[in-house]
């Protein structure tokens, strides 16, 4: 009986360790990745360090948190922040300091333990602006967006690759630099990939016009289409907008995105119109098949919406929100408050 009894007590520390939803975490701009086995991970920064949380039961619960880093003069804050991303058998994190250096860590799943694998870009300080997104696909290939001043010290959207193979990241290509010199200088780009299909979303400037736009490479990234508008309306604005959506590609290669425009969500998938949804920015959005989710802040307010079956559900109070579906087919949704991670399944 006495066993037993400190067999029980062990269980419960050990259990009551784990990070559960109701439980903030202390930190600022998550971000969320899930390999093929379904296991997620959770990145975010505090100060200069970048700490990562794993769940291998569905965001049930996590681990406590892990220190994967730490980068003098990290972005941190406003869509800046560590940036992540899960293959079959590795996992990649990115983030940039302040004098504009993309720093880049490796996990691989078996043997643990995350290590450093580079620079991304491999022009000394030409992402200041510290705005990045990464995605991998199955056969642990990594890819990477950001926006780049090497272009006459004007934000551009750039990308690099990095495979095992090659053991680093490749040489930076430009992929599209607008008639106007500069895309918007202070919208996150995005990136999503299936199979050879590669997609980047970024809010672009053409004459004082910041619409979302995307270019597609059919070909693992060695080259790219002109970009193209998502959507049809236009947003004329002389100010920082601050927010560059969420982009998602199907199995069959179509392009999805949600975005702000002035104070509303908008929705749009490739060869249809587009669909105004609430009132909000900061927004993101996830695709698995036939799910689509898009989530948003409107003044404090984070909300998620089904796109199927058009309910919209109040998960909390704060800001940054990021949305992915999991194995089982319930969506987890993180978000910033008040320099605290939370989280939520729906």
């Amino acid at each position: 009986m006495k066993v037993l009894f400190l067999i029980l007590i062990f269980s419960s520390s050990f259990f009551t360790s784990f990070i559960q939803p109701e439980e903030p975490i202390n930190g600022q701009q998550p971000n969320l990745s899930v390999d093929s086995k379904g296991h997620i991970r959770m990145v975010y920064g505090y100060a200069d360090k970048i700490y990562c949380m794993t769940s291998t039961d569905n965001g049930l619960n996590f681990s406590p948190a892990v220190l994967v880093a730490e980068i003098k003069g990290m972005h941190l804050g406003n869509t800046r922040g560590p940036q992540i991303a899960s293959s079959k058998h590795l996992s990649m994190i990115s983030a940039i300091d302040k004098l504009g250096a993309i720093h880049s860590f490796v996990l691989d799943h078996l043997k643990g333990g995350w290590k450093p694998i580079g620079i991304v870009n491999d022009k000394p300080g030409s992402a200041v602006e510290g705005l990045m997104a990464i995605t991998a696909d199955k056969e642990d290939n990594f890819y990477s967006v950001w926006l780049d001043i090497r272009q006459g010290g004007k934000n551009n959207i750039y990308f690099s690759s990095f495979n095992v193979k090659s053991k680093g990241w490749m040489a930076n290509s430009l992929v599209y630099q607008s008639p106007d010199k500069h895309v918007c200088e202070c919208c996150r780009p995005n990136i999503a990939v299936n199979k050879n299909k590669i997609v980047i979303g970024f809010r672009n400037w053409i004459m004082g016009s910041r619409d979302i736009y995307y270019s597609v490479s059919n070909d693992k990234g060695k080259s790219f289409s002109p970009a193209e508008k998502s959507g049809s309306g236009t947003w004329q604005l002389n100010a920082c907008p601050m927010d560059g959506g969420g982009l998602a590609i199907d199995e069959a290669g179509k392009v999805s995105a949600a975005w702000r425009r002035n104070g509303d969500v908008y929705y749009w998938e490739q060869n249809k119109q587009e669909q105004k949804l609430a009132a909000g920015r900061d927004v993101s959005m996830t695709r698995y098949r036939n799910l689509v989710y898009v989530v948003w802040q409107d003044k404090k307010n984070i909300s998620i919406m089904n796109m199927k079956t058009r309910q919209t559900t109040l998960l909390g109070t704060g800001g940054s929100p990021k949305v992915y579906i999991l194995a089982n087919g319930k969506v987890i949704c993180f978000w910033e408050d008040n320099k605290t991670v939370r989280f939520k399944i729906v």
